[in-house]
């Protein structure tokens, strides 16, 4: 899933092909992704693109349509979506063949560019909205701090993890109604870099620890940002994966301690941990073992 750092390199690419453009074309291919009917897809056409913004893992088009009224199409490309971009214009979408979901052709200064937006595998979780106001979206009122938005202070990710009591430290950094933006890949890293197991409870951290995993929630995401500046699209995913350390890698060695990273399986998703590193050699049981393992 993309989360922070691939978001908003999407973000920063469709701002520089798409603001100022007009909507000339939305065909929608996969009808369960529309979410919304009112105002309808074809409300987009004829629109202008006045802004790209990141909310969370959301990618919103702020448009003015015909009227002049705000416009705004957001997309979340949940677990196996994506985006591709191509200049020129394409044939007209299919609804119900192929991974494709959304079509939108955009037309700048005689110039057309076609975005598409897919989503891979047999279970649909990509989503589309047109509304008026992004908060409008349940799913975006709900969402909680971003990380990278406005200095986060180290007080600030104290209160936020206190108030979650006795959650796990995993399940609380990927939680976006904690922290909105971060996912299953970033939070390993941050973890990891940190020192600090998945299954920390999260009120429980030291001094020492909350600072560990301050900076090392900073430096995760910067990086992750600044690695995917200016990569094309179709690089993204092979760039983030390549990237990282412990999350996707079972199995390798870790390059900070040389042992080997072990895994935690749920039913439909996984995580990466360094034992050494993360939590003082023990290894974690999952929901497939009765107890922790010796």
């Amino acid at each position: 899933m993309p989360e922070i750092p691939e978001v908003q390199a999407l973000v920063d690419s469709l701002a520089e092909r798409t603001e100022g453009a007009t909507i000339v074309g939305a065909e929608l291919a996969a009808l369960s992704a529309l979410k919304t009917f009112d105002p309808p897809l074809t409300a987009l056409v004829g629109a202008t693109v006045v802004g790209t913004r990141r909310i969370g893992k959301h990618i919103v088009l702020d448009c003015v349509d015909a009227d002049g009224e705000s416009l705004s199409l957001v997309i979340h490309l949940a677990r196996l979506g994506w985006m591709s971009w191509r200049d020129g214009v394409a044939a007209r979408a299919k609804p119900g063949r192929g991974p494709l979901a959304l079509r939108v052709t955009f037309e700048r200064e005689g110039a057309v560019g076609v975005m598409d937006v897919t989503e891979a595998g047999t279970k649909k979780s990509l989503t589309v909205h047109v509304v008026r106001d992004p908060y409008s979206i349940e799913r975006i009122a709900r969402l909680g701090r971003d990380p990278i938005q406005q200095p986060f202070t180290e007080a600030e990710l104290d209160e936020l993890l206190k108030a979650q009591r006795k959650r796990r430290l995993k399940t609380v950094l990927r939680d976006q109604k904690v922290l909105a933006g971060v996912g299953n890949a970033y939070s390993d890293e941050i973890l990891h870099a940190a020192k600090l197991s998945p299954f920390t409870p999260s009120e429980s951290l030291s001094a020492a620890q909350l600072t560990a995993l301050h900076t090392a929630l900073n430096g995760i995401l910067g990086e992750g940002i600044e690695r995917a500046l200016g990569v094309p699209w179709n690089e993204l995913k092979d760039g983030k994966r390549f990237a990282m350390r412990v999350h996707a890698r079972a199995g390798e060695k870790c390059d900070v301690c040389g042992d080997v990273i072990r895994q935690v399986s749920y039913v439909d998703e996984h995580f990466e941990y360094c034992a050494t590193c993360q939590t003082g050699g023990q290894i974690l049981a999952d929901r497939r073992m009765s107890k922790l393992l010796k």
